[in-house]
């Protein structure tokens, strides 16, 4: 099949396929008397397999390791459980300093009067932050 049609079947957008393609993920495909590139259905798998990766936040190197323990069978599944646990841990750092955000957006929002702009706490919040976010000042 076609690139465009792998790119359908798989929900990937054409271009990521080449880009996938570029950086290793996807191998080289085959290519008909044409030009165009061939892909298979195992590479189809391959897409989805990669773009549910993505869709769950995986790195592209934890994704590359993922393909690398998928693709051998006698492996243990305790590397893909580590692979798995330390992205668990990262997005639950992620999901503390989005909530953290969120907080620090709720209290400027909720000090703001609607008074004149140079009064605006959203904007004076901006221009001197506090600690209150508990992210580093920079």
């Amino acid at each position: 099949m076609k690139i465009s049609e792998a790119a359908a079947a798989s929900g990937c957008h054409l271009e990521t396929v080449r880009y996938y393609e570029r950086v290793g993920l996807m191998p080289a495909p085959a290519r008909v008397g044409s030009g165009y590139r061939a892909y298979s259905e195992q590479d189809v798998a391959r897409l989805r397999f990669i773009t549910r990766g993505r869709a769950l936040g995986f790195s592209l190197d934890d994704i590359r390791s993922l393909l690398r323990l998928d693709d051998d069978p006698q492996l243990s599944c305790t590397e893909v459980d580590g692979v798995a646990r330390t992205h668990l841990a990262d997005v639950r750092r992620r999901i503390d300093t989005l909530q953290r955000i969120a907080d620090e957006l709720e209290r400027v929002i909720t000090q703001c009067s609607g008074g004149v702009r140079g009064q605006c706490a959203i904007l004076g919040t901006l221009r001197h932050p506090t600690m209150a976010s508990g992210e580093p000042q920079g």
